[in-house]
């Protein structure tokens, strides 16, 4: 195993137990070379502040609880301590801070980084319940980043025009393909699933305000005949506005480890997003996972499916529900062994591994640049006091 080599700070708007995606994955391998700790936001559940302090595999995930109705500022500076007690526990290293969120920027200034990288996953600040101060945060963070990774084409693009960032670089979803294979295989359909007929369409994911419920239930009406499984957490919807259908089954979250149990028994795989603005910049990560188990995908006009996946014939893109029904037969009638083929070739060149290997060599690089700056900037204090020694020492001796 490598020397652990540099400590990496991870804030995250995301708990680390929710939902098994980009952080996880990416840190997950940082994780094998480097120290991680992944600081999560703030839960209003304590009488008194503490910070929670555990392990998840090779990585520290820290969560601070604070009073309910604490106030932004006082969480802030709370926060701050916490950061501060973090970094003493670890002898008091030069971090790595890495930032999924940019309203932990308050309480990190004061913190002296080797480098300091904002993985841009989504457009945060078109999201349902996105707190107010969430871009001016941002704007102070690609203030001092030294690197800003997006998490698709069409958000770098954006970013790159309103930014103007120096060191911006796209790193669209990647896919762990070997996980995802096994649902090739023929498996034993899980408990809640076994008894549903075929044939099946199903999504796998968080589902809130960027899916198209519409779509769904109008999809379920038009086509009876179809089987809609959908998988995933329930957030900032109420459980109530969820459609309900004989042939619309809500199964609830399941576990990344279990997801290819739930795949192999799919005919579909569909991406019913709605067209709004929490959707306008995602990538998801789901598109390149459906097709390495196999599954023919379906999905709505969202700009980075079209872009590789629809103009590529690796997806049948659809957006009203009878085109979308459409769209399901097609991909029900194509030849599986031609389709897995193309799959296949596609994914070759993805891989977290892959993807965490380019992220790092940006890091390393930001790295050495700061730290080739504290050394100009130390051999120029250096100089300067020289200089000004020398002079006290001839305006003595001239004195004298």
């Amino acid at each position: 195993m490598a020397p652990i080599s540099e400590t990496i700070l991870c804030f995250s708007h995301l708990r680390w137990n929710f939902v098994f995606q980009r952080p996880q994955h990416l840190l997950v391998r940082c994780a094998r070379d480097h120290r991680v700790v992944y600081i999560e936001e703030p839960m209003f559940d304590a009488s008194k502040p503490e910070l929670e302090l555990r392990a998840e595999g090779s990585i520290t995930v820290a969560v601070p609880h604070l009073r309910a109705g604490t106030s932004l500022a006082l969480a802030e500076l709370t926060q701050r301590e916490m950061v501060d007690r973090v970094l003493y526990g670890l002898d008091n290293p030069r971090p790595v801070l890495w930032y999924t969120t940019p309203m932990a920027v308050a309480f990190t200034l004061h913190v002296k980084p080797r480098a300091v990288v904002y993985d841009c996953m989504d457009e945060l600040s078109l999201f349902l319940g996105a707190p107010p101060e969430l871009t001016e945060r941002e704007a102070l963070l690609f203030k001092h980043a030294d690197l800003v990774f997006t998490g698709g084409h069409s958000l770098y693009e954006y970013k790159r025009a309103c930014s103007q960032h120096r060191s911006l670089y796209p790193f669209p979803s990647s896919v762990d393909v070997p996980h995802f294979a096994r649902a090739r295989e023929l498996l034993a359909d899980p408990a809640d699933q076994a008894a549903i007929p075929h044939p099946r369409v199903g999504f796998f994911g968080v589902i809130d305000e960027r899916m198209d419920l519409e779509l769904v239930s109008e999809l379920a009406d038009q086509r009876p005949d179809l089987q809609l499984v959908m998988i995933g957490p329930v957030v900032k919807i109420a459980a109530s506005a969820l459609p309900q259908r004989p042939n619309l089954h809500w199964l609830g979250s399941k576990t990344y480890a279990e997801l290819p149990d739930y795949l192999a028994g799919w005919d579909v795989a569909m991406l019913p997003f709605a067209r709004n603005d929490a959707t306008r910049f995602i990538s998801p990560t789901k598109t390149p996972e459906y097709l390495a188990a196999g599954k023919p995908v379906v999905a709505t006009p969202i700009t980075d499916v079209v872009k590789p996946y629809g103009r590529e014939g690796l997806a049948w893109i659809a957006d009203t529900p009878a085109d979308f029904a459409a769209a399901i037969d097609e991909a029900l009638r194509s030849d599986r062994i031609a389709r897995m083929a193309h799959a296949d070739a596609f994914l070759s060149g993805l891989s977290w591994d892959r993807t965490w290997a380019s992220m790092w060599a940006h890091v390393q690089r930001a790295i050495e640049a700061r730290a080739a700056m504290r050394s100009s900037g130390m051999m120029t204090a250096v100089r300067e006091v020289g200089t000004a020694t020398q002079t006290t020492q001839l305006r003595r001796g001239r004195e004298g």
